[in-house]
């Protein structure tokens, strides 16, 4: 049986060209979940040797769309915060994987948590959505 809500999570990562640039891939997608994985690339290195907090803030972004929208009804982020716990480096390879919280008409709260290859926890992401009241298949 194939998994439907993978296949839209993949309709919209095969869109999504800022993800694709970072060598995102998508792993599993579930109603309200997915898991997203991503190698740490020398481009995405700061001044500090380390990744840029902005790759890793984005990749739990990507994640909160794949998430997100996986009932085809769109969803945008509307607030979105990261706590970093330990430093990536070049090398490591992120998996993201969003979790629904809270769901009412209008908004949704996912968490997102960040993990390297050895399952440590890198980042803490929560985000919140709007939904927009639009079908994804129409935008």
């Amino acid at each position: 049986m194939e998994n439907s809500y993978l296949v839209e999570a993949q309709k919209l990562l095969n869109q999504d060209a800022f993800s694709q640039w970072m060598g995102v891939e998508l792993l599993d997608a579930k109603e309200n979940y997915c898991l997203i994985t991503m190698p740490i690339k020398n481009e995405m290195i700061n001044g500090l040797k380390t990744v840029h907090g902005g790759v890793t803030f984005a990749l739990a972004d990507s994640a909160l769309a794949f998430s997100s929208n996986t009932k085809d009804d769109a969803a945008v982020a509307l607030n979105c915060y990261i706590n970093f716990m330990k430093a990536v480096r070049l090398g490591d390879v992120l998996t993201a994987e969003s979790i629904l919280l809270n769901e009412t008409r209008k908004t949704a709260v996912y968490e997102i948590s960040v993990k390297n290859q050895d399952d440590e926890l890198m980042a803490s992401f929560r985000g919140t959505v709007y939904k927009i009241g639009k079908k994804v298949a129409d935008l």
